[in-house]
């Protein structure tokens, strides 16, 4: 219990996490020392370029300029890989979405520091609004949006099927967050405000046209918590889906009485659509696409053309 409540203080505080690593670079391995190469940096600072599809309209910068905390891991595989490196058939599919759907919002639900709603906020002119209940996380995304001028509102709030409170439970690495007990190693706890989007976009007024979501596991949870959007506003949903939690029959279940189609995002496109929605194998799962009408003409031929973009990006 000590331990454990040491590791989460350490998790809490940058300032302490980071004089603890500059301790440890001086003790041997047997003493829990670490190699002082694989320590990341107090604050991370790099230019990440952006795809541009040929045809498409000129908007917004072709690079953005990150500055997080160095210590995330999302920044950290981007730095090092660049958007090539970073799920390419999800963010590919994304942007090709973003062209054929209507018009409307863009939720980004479970945004991490943003990396879709960043996307979404430079290559288009919709509302785009991040959600991430994580704190040190909900900065990052803040600051990538100031740093780089982009439209992109970051809303600190979890999203599931009830409004209160929940114990987010937070990953050493800030990338694996969840609501859900027993979905990963945790370094600490935070309370957050949970809200269903059904709720939050009444008040917010917003219509939804684009929704991600990656929620760790609690993905039922914000579907089950979207219901009324997905009927009002029938809009694309991509969607994350880990194994090992009856993720797979659940959001069927949830989505079967609304008509929507479904099509597992892997590998090169076209994507053929599925008689249910499966689980993946590796540990963070696979995403798929949540269609309210059968993938129009031309979708996938935009999304080939993104994932060549993308590809450039190295």
């Amino acid at each position: 219990m000590v331990a454990g409540q040491v590791r989460a203080f350490v998790q809490r505080h940058p300032v302490v996490r980071h004089a603890t690593r500059r301790i440890r670079i001086r003790l041997p391995v047997s003493l829990g020392g670490i190699d002082p190469e694989r320590v990341p940096p107090r604050v991370r600072r790099f230019d990440l370029p952006l795809p541009r599809r040929a045809g498409a309209p000129r908007t917004g910068p072709d690079a953005l300029c990150v500055r997080t905390p160095g210590d995330l891991w999302t920044p950290g595989r981007l730095h090092a890989r660049g958007l090539p490196g970073y799920r390419p058939e999800a963010l590919a599919c994304f942007l090709a979405v973003l062209e054929h759907a209507r018009p409307g919002a863009v939720l980004d639900v479970g945004a991490n520091v943003g990396v879709y709603a960043a996307l979404a906020a430079a290559r288009t002119r919709r509302r785009v609004f991040a959600f991430e209940p994580a704190p040190r996380a909900a900065r990052a995304a803040r600051a990538i949006a100031a740093d780089n001028g982009l439209n992109m509102d970051v809303v600190e709030l979890a999203l599931s099927n009830h409004s209160g409170s929940g114990l987010l439970r937070l990953s050493p690495d800030d990338a694996s967050n969840s609501l859900l007990p027993g979905a990963g190693p945790a370094a600490g706890r935070v309370t957050v405000p949970v809200r269903p989007l059904s709720h939050w976009r009444e008040e917010a007024g917003v219509l939804p046209s684009v929704v991600k979501i990656s929620a760790c596991a609690s993905e039922p949870d914000v579907v089950s918590g979207s219901l009324e959007v997905l009927r009002r506003f029938r809009p694309w949903v991509l969607c994350e889906v880990r194994p090992g939690y009856g993720i797979g029959q659940r959001l069927t279940a949830l989505l079967e009485p609304l008509d929507y189609h479904w099509y597992r995002v892997s590998g090169r496109p076209p994507y053929s659509p599925q008689p249910s929605i499966s689980e993946g194998t590796s540990r963070r799962g696979g995403m798929w696409l949540f269609a309210p009408t059968p993938a129009p003409e031309g979708l996938w031929a935009s999304a080939e053309a993104w994932r060549a973009a993308i590809d450039d990006c190295r």
